[in-house]
């Protein structure tokens, strides 16, 4: 099976919701302590899944495209000496598009990265500034043109569905997005959470979220223009060439083993739940105490798998078999799907099921939050 890293640097460059300056400014000065650190962390997960290839490696959180690259390749050594690569191996970083970041890009191609995703987030100014984000457009193309030269496959997200977002507005958006020849989009709608700025702002009167069915609207405007541009949904909210989806993100969608270091990184593996220590300098304890960040590690019962494993397989364009999945987890496909409602759904288009093969549909799509919500059976939700 599958075997992927994730491996979380949770440094940003100004303030965030997640990490503060004053640990960044920190790890400038401790790159020793913070490479001993994951390396240890690496090595009690290499342990556990011996003999397991990696087939793709992903480098996120606050700002991974700034961590010194030859840690990063001290980082990817190891972790092929440890596990071993299969070949053509998918190793992402996550970057955003300010000059700053950009300027990382040249040596963080020689230690090793071969795919960039970069949060572009909208191409206009006015956009950005209302996201909250630091840099514009002028700064996010350049930086896209950059990775573009260096990197042989580069994504780069949009979020839509934004407060007064026209269906005109955003195919003009879209269409340029498409215009500049990547072999992936990740295209988000905006949510607004609740504790954001977003929420505050919502509850305050000064913005209004974009209503439903405006945002199915937008969704299937979506699907239709990405698939005449060539890159159509594979996911529901990713969309590529063929041949070019995030090996990475398959592997969670398709419920394989991913092991996640670094503070704050989430794990599945071996039927196991990790979660590492999300404030730095907790990690780095923990690391000295017992040379790995995990904070908390659960067994999951067959039914947790299960139900994950439906939730995520669902949202993508080739479905799941319900017969094998229930066999993997010793169930039977109707503990995994409700029969009746998998009857209804199909019959009015929202799903399409040959026997074998269950996926929802382009017209089930917009709506594919209610219907995970409706097919996975209560029995199994509760076991």
């Amino acid at each position: 099976m599958a075997l992927a890293l994730y491996i979380h640097w949770p440094f940003c460059l100004a303030k965030c919701p997640y990490c503060d300056f004053n640990s960044h400014v920190r790890a400038r000065t401790d790159i020793e302590a913070w490479e001993a650190a994951l390396l240890a962390d690496m090595r009690h997960e290499a342990a556990l899944t011996a003999n397991r290839p990696l087939t793709s490696i992903f480098f996120g959180g606050g700002t991974p495209s700034l961590m010194p690259p030859a840690l990063v390749e001290t980082l990817l050594n190891e972790a092929k000496r440890l596990w071993g690569f299969t070949p053509g191996i998918e190793i992402t970083l996550e970057a955003n598009p300010s000059s700053v970041e950009a300027a990382n890009f040249a040596a963080l191609c020689t230690a090793g990265i071969n795919r960039v995703s970069l949060g572009l987030q909208a191409l206009d100014d006015n956009t950005l500034k209302f996201l909250g984000r630091l840099h514009d457009v002028k700064e996010s193309l350049a930086a896209l043109e950059l990775a573009q030269r260096l990197f042989s496959r580069v994504s780069f997200d949009l979020i839509y569905a934004r407060p007064g977002h026209t269906p005109e507005a955003w195919e003009a958006e879209l269409k340029r997005a498409l215009g500049f020849g990547t072999s992936h989009l990740s295209l988000y709608q905006l949510t607004i959470e609740p504790g954001t700025r977003f929420a505050t702002l919502v509850r305050e009167g000064k913005i209004a979220p974009l209503d439903d069915d405006a945002a199915a609207d937008l969704f299937t405007l979506t699907r239709e223009l990405t698939t005449a541009g060539g890159l159509p949904a594979y996911e529901t909210s990713n969309h590529a060439r063929p041949g070019e989806e995030s090996r990475h993100n398959l592997t969670y969608w398709r419920y394989q083993d991913y092991v996640g270091i670094g503070p704050g990184a989430h794990g599945r593996r071996l039927g196991m739940a990790t979660i590492r220590h999300k404030k730095p300098e907790n990690y780095l304890r923990a690391h000295a105490e017992r040379r790995h960040g995990i904070a908390e590690e659960r067994a999951l019962t067959p039914s947790d798998q299960a139900m994950e494993a439906v939730l995520m397989g669902l949202r993508l364009t080739e479905g799941i078999e319900p017969v094998k999945l229930a066999a993997r987890f010793g169930f039977t496909g109707a503990d995994l799907i409700d029969p009746a409602k998998r009857q209804f759904y199909t019959s009015i288009g929202h799903l399409a099921d040959n026997g074998a093969i269950l996926l929802v549909t382009e017209q089930g799509a917009p709506l594919l939050e209610a219907l995970l919500a409706e097919l996975v059976p209560d029995t199994l939700v509760s076991a």
